[in-house]
């Protein structure tokens, strides 16, 4: 069985790197490329199959080696490329994250209503990776998820 990475999805220049490379404990140079990259912990996802509705099938692919899906909304990016109700796409749970909290605070609004138009639940995670805003409880989250998970496991095997 595969081990299951966090799959983080959203538009070029969203700020998916900085936050891949913050979950993976990376501190090296931002390595951008045109293919998904598989990390320690994360399946970092090009923004181009976002950009593009004909790669939503290899994000859909992809998303069965994830335990979650994390779909990035940048408040300082007044543009969208999400399709609605897109985050039912996906079999594994989806959390909706605002990136660079702390550069436009006045367009969050407009962050939420694009991450409930993609069929996301709150809560939202607000986030800004270079001064560590928000990331404690977004890692919070998904490490949570994964003994709740086993411990479920475990239960049904006791059965």
């Amino acid at each position: 069985m595969r081990r299951k990475r966090i799959m983080v999805i959203g538009p070029t220049g969203c700020g998916k790197t900085s936050l891949v490379n913050a979950l993976n404990h990376y501190e090296g140079p931002l390595r951008r490329t045109q293919n998904l990259i598989y990390g320690e912990n994360t399946i970092d996802v090009p923004g181009s199959y976002i950009e593009n509705a004909w790669m939503y099938k290899h994000l859909i692919s992809a998303a069965q080696d994830a335990s979650h899906v994390l779909i990035l909304v940048d408040p300082t990016d007044a543009g969208d490329v999400y399709s609605p109700g897109f985050a039912k796409t996906f079999r594994c749970p989806v959390i909706g994250v605002i990136t660079k909290c702390d550069l436009q605070p006045s367009n969050e609004d407009a962050a939420v209503k694009k991450l409930k138009r993609l069929g996301i639940e709150e809560p939202y995670y607000r986030i800004s990776v270079p001064d560590g805003t928000g990331m404690a409880a977004l890692k919070d989250r998904l490490l949570k998820k994964e003994p709740e998970k086993r411990l479920e496991r475990m239960k049904g095997d006791q059965r």
